[in-house]
This record gives structure tokens, sequence and C-alpha cells, in this order.
């Protein structure tokens, strides 16, 4: 199971971070990361871990602003959104894949197999 949550309304420029949780899986064996999905656009990969060596991934448009990370102790990992702009506006989900040393690049087109709820990212201009 994964549930994310921290999601919510914001103002352009503001920072917000995204928390989900993983139950009942072998955390350490699983690639991690975040997709969104506009409302009348495909789901688009967003940022990926591979937890096996830190391996990071992140979508043209967000980097140098959203940075992904783990707790692998609380089994949860977390996106770290700043400076956000109203392109940024979505729904936000967290999915994990047993693919754990891939090139995490590859979730971009390669949608992770376990999905939780999204939660809504809502940014005003």
């Amino acid at each position: 199971q994964l549930q994310a949550s921290g999601g919510g309304v914001v103002q352009s420029g503001a920072s917000l971070r995204l928390s989900c949780v993983a139950r009942g899986f072998i955390f350490d064996d699983y690639a991690v990361g975040w997709y969104r999905q506009a409302s009348g656009e495909e789901r688009e990969g967003v940022s990926f871990i591979r937890k096996s060596d830190g391996a990071t991934d992140y979508a043209d448009s967000v980097k140098g602003r959203f940075t992904i990370s783990v707790d692998k102790a609380k089994h949860m990992v977390f996106l770290q959104m700043n400076n956000l702009k109203p392109e940024d506006t979505a729904v936000y989900y967290c999915a994990l894949d047993y693919r754990n040393t891939v090139n995490p690049r590859i979730f971009h087109t390669s949608r992770m197999r376990y999905w939780g709820e999204g939660t809504q990212v809502t940014v005003s201009s």
C-alpha cells in the first residue's frame, strides 16, 4: 500500500513537500518515484530514485526545483517542490517498482508497477 500526502493550494513561487509511506513492501528492494497528471493530460514521470545507490532522475520541467529523497527507516519517499509554477498543478502519485537496479530514467516511459492514491497540488498565479 502506498499513501501520499502533502498536497495543497499554494501561490506561484511557494514550496510544498509531498510524502508517501510504503506499507507491505521490502522497501530496500524497490525503486520509488513520483508521477503527476494534470487535468486533461497524460500522466508523466516527475522524479525517481534507485535506492541501491541513490541515483535519481528528474523530468526536465522540474530539474533544479524538485528534490526526491527517501527515509529507509520509515519506508517513506518525499518530493520537495520549490518555486512552484502554475504548470505544476496536477494530481501527484507516488509509485514503487521492483526494478531497483535499472537506470531510473526508464520509469518515465516504463511505468512503475505499484501505485498509491494521488494528492492534489494546485498552484495559482
